[in-house]
Order: C-alpha cells, then structure tokens, then sequence
C-alpha cells in the first residue's frame, strides 16, 4: 500500500510540475487572445487599427474626416467624419497625410485616437485606399427654406421605390405627418446612421403605444447609397429595427433623383468615388404640406420627434407666416 507520507510527496511533486506549466500556458492564452479584436478596458467598447488618408479636419465639431481601407468584419472602405476626444488631436495632423489610427467603438459612441502619420508617406497610387473625392468635405450649411417654396417639388409625384419594391412618391402620403432622414445601411457608426435609425424605431414604439395619438403619422428613410441598398438590403435592414411598414418606409431611387431630394432637404454629401461623408438632417413635414421642423443632428432627439409629428399630424390647410411650403400646389392639383 502507499503510505500517506507517498501521497503527499506524489501530490506535491504534481504541483510542483502545474506550476512550471503555467507560464507556458499563459503566454498560450495571451497569443491566441492577440488573433481576437483586442477589447479597451471600457466594457463593450472594440478597438479597430485602421489605415487610411486624412481628408479634413473639422475643429468646431471636434472630427477628422478619413478615407480608411475596410475594417474587415465591420465597416467597409469609405470616407467619413470620425469623432475625435482629445481636442489636441486636431492640431497634430494634416490633410493629406497617410495615417494609421485606433477607432473605438461602443452600443452607443465611437471615437478615434492614437493617429500617426504613416513612416515612409506615398504620393502615388492610393495602396488600396478609397478613391479620393472631388472635395475634401462638406461645411455644415442652416436649412434653405427657399429650397421647399415657392416652386412646385419636381419630386412630388415622382415614384421611388421601397424596401417592399413598390413604387412610392411623396404625394402618396398627402394628409400625413412626415418625419424625413437619410442614411446608408453599410454605416455602423453608432451616433451616425444607426442613431438615426434607433431615433425613428423609438418614435414608432412611442407612437403606436399612445391610445389617443393620430393615425395619419409616417416615417421615411431615404438611402443615399442606392448601389448598395436595394430593397432587400433596405427591408432587412428595417427588419432589425422592428419596423412597422405601416408607418416606416425605407426608400431608395436613381442616384441622381435621390441627389435631388437631398439637396432639397440640404442634406450635404458627395455620391462619386465613394464618399459618404454626409451631414444630418431630420425634417418634420405637416399634414398639409408644409416643412414645420428641421432637426441638424443625429443625436439622441426621438421624443422630440414624437412630439412634432403629433402636432404636424393635427395641421390643417391652413397656410401661416411662420410655416415654409416644402410642396406647392396649385389648387387644380390637388
């Protein structure tokens, strides 16, 4: 038999030998754990390494504007507005320059840092980088509302299409209250785009629980990214956000039709050479017609909306001073 004294010798002896392993087995761990996204030490923040050229700085908006190679298994390449923390950043760089940078991505907020200038700069062939667009950005401009007057909408009858592939103009939804935005379903920045899309996915949960509020309510997504987002794309899209196509709507179109609605609606972005750098813009249009609202933002502004689509759907034809036509008819169209 084995005596007690054996047992605990054999037992330590074992102990003895897990130790040695565990260095070894923890530089194991360590290296398969470099093949994953690396984690900040915010809890459910990403940390992407990306490559990319400068294209602008915006200081007032505390954002730099990157051309920047796919992100694989997230973002696809393009150009975009990239939120910026340490304002210091903004004065370290220059357009132009081939950077590397880290963007930091939670539920809720992305931002980038750690930008460095690119060792051995390359003015030639781009390296696989976007195509650079004719103009490095866009300045934010105040709505025009001379853009909705006085003129009729050359797009009020025009016939878009939806994520259902049917055909749908503006004037299909006369008598309603309208909440209007653009986006492209390939941005996953999330006070971009996908703000915009939880902005309206809120209005709609809050709308449609209301027992007293009106009917006659609708929301548009327009996509400037027509070449990507066909309607399948778009209604999957809806799809994730739980949307109701009775009262959302995803359009698309021609992309110069869809150039025309923006411009109209002052929404600022660039359809050559695969810019999406855009501005934001969220329009309130009342049941008769008229642009009531124009939210410049994509931040957190869903009860906001809620609550200027429940008096726009209450509008009567009754034309005032302070409300802008966004779609003039004469009374013979109507």
């Amino acid at each position: 038999m084995i005596s007690a004294v054996g047992l605990a010798k054999a037992s330590h002896e074992r102990l003895n030998k897990c130790r040695r392993q565990l260095p070894w087995l923890a530089l194991l761990i360590l290296g398969f754990a470099g093949i994953l996204p690396p984690k900040s030490s915010q809890a459910g923040t990403t940390n992407y390494f990306v490559r990319g050229v400068l294209k602008g700085v915006k200081p007032d908006e505390h954002q730099l504007v990157i051309a920047h190679e796919d992100i694989p298994h997230f973002m696809d390449a393009m150009t975009m507005p990239f939120r910026v923390k340490d304002a210091a950043t903004l004065t370290n760089v220059a357009g132009g320059e081939q950077i590397t940078f880290q963007l930091h991505v939670s539920e809720t907020e992305s931002w980038v840092d750690h930008v460095e200038q690119l060792a051995v700069p390359d003015s030639g062939a781009s390296g696989g980088l976007p195509a650079l667009s004719k103009s490095d950005s866009h300045s934010e401009a105040q709505t025009n509302s001379a853009a909705f007057g006085r003129a009729k909408n050359p797009l009020r009858d025009y016939k878009f299409t939806n994520e259902l592939g049917q055909p749908v103009s503006l004037s299909d939804f006369r008598g309603k209250a309208i909440a209007l935005t653009f986006f492209f379903t390939r941005c996953p920045i999330p006070e971009f785009c996908p703000r915009l899309s939880r902005n309206f996915q809120e209005v709609q949960r809050n709308l449609e629980a209301m027992g007293n509020a009106p009917a006659n309510w609708h929301l548009l997504s327009v996509t400037f990214d027509p070449a990507h987002d066909s309607p399948e794309v778009l209604k999957a899209y809806g799809e994730s956000y739980q949307y109701d196509p009775a009262h959302w709507s995803f359009l698309t179109g021609p992309q110069d039709k869809i150039a025309e609605l923006a411009r109209l609606c002052d929404v600022k972005f660039d359809p050559d050479n695969g810019l999406f750098n855009h501005n934001f813009r969220t329009l309130i249009i009342d049941a008769s017609n008229h642009l009531q609202m124009v939210f410049p933002t994509s931040g957190n502004i869903a009860e906001s909306i809620v609550q200027e689509l429940l008096s726009a759907a209450r509008a009567t034809n009754q034309i005032t001073q302070s409300a802008t036509s966004y779609v003039h008819a004469d009374s013979h169209n109507n």
